[in-house]
């Protein structure tokens, strides 16, 4: 069943009023009544959705790991050889699509827990492909290699943002692509 239109509109301006927030103060100094004044809703209508400004943010966060896994689920990593420049293309579309609330939880006021748990996932997903694929025998290695990608990846997107998002997420995901590719031929 299709989720009613107000329903939609309501979280979404729950969402970027969080967002909004989030910007200029920690989510636990952020109240309910805040929140809702600053979307212009009753506070009745937020505990409609949510329990409390915490639950909020673990819907916004569920959300978006399932975005995630959706990219991830286009490509089969146990059985190919995935293409690097079309999965970081995506990735970048993923971080484009969900630029604002991604920059907030990677700013000092966000949820590292949330990040951490990101990463991990990425790295859950990749290690065998990468292992298999770059032949890496060392486990040690790769944790090292894996840790330098991911928050190389996490620097690039946060640059590109500084920059305002000039460059598309395709020529983003072609220097993340180099970028990696010489980091495997170390590995090698």
């Amino acid at each position: 069943m299709a989720i009613d239109r107000r329903i939609r509109k309501t979280k979404a301006l729950l969402r970027s009023g969080l967002t909004d927030l989030m910007k200029q103060k920690p989510v636990n100094k952020i109240t309910v009544k805040e929140l809702a004044d600053y979307v212009d809703i009753n506070r009745g209508t937020f505990y409609l959705h949510h329990k409390d400004i915490f639950d909020l943010l673990s819907s916004i966060e569920s959300e978006l790991m399932q975005e995630l896994k959706d990219v991830f689920d286009k490509y089969n990593f146990e059985k190919q050889q995935i293409e690097p420049l079309l999965f970081l293309t995506d990735i970048f579309h993923f971080l484009d699509h969900n630029a604002e609330i991604v920059t907030v939880l990677l700013s000092s006021n966000g949820d590292i827990l949330f990040i951490d748990q990101m990463k991990e996932f990425v790295k859950e997903k990749c290690l065998n492909n990468w292992m298999h694929t770059y032949s890496v025998s060392d486990p040690i290695q790769y944790e090292y290699f894996y840790a330098f990608i991911i928050n190389g990846i996490i620097g690039l997107f946060q640059a590109w943002l500084e920059r305002n998002r000039k460059e598309s997420p395709e020529e983003i995901a072609h220097m993340a692509k180099r970028i990696i590719c010489q980091g495997i031929e170390i590995l090698n």
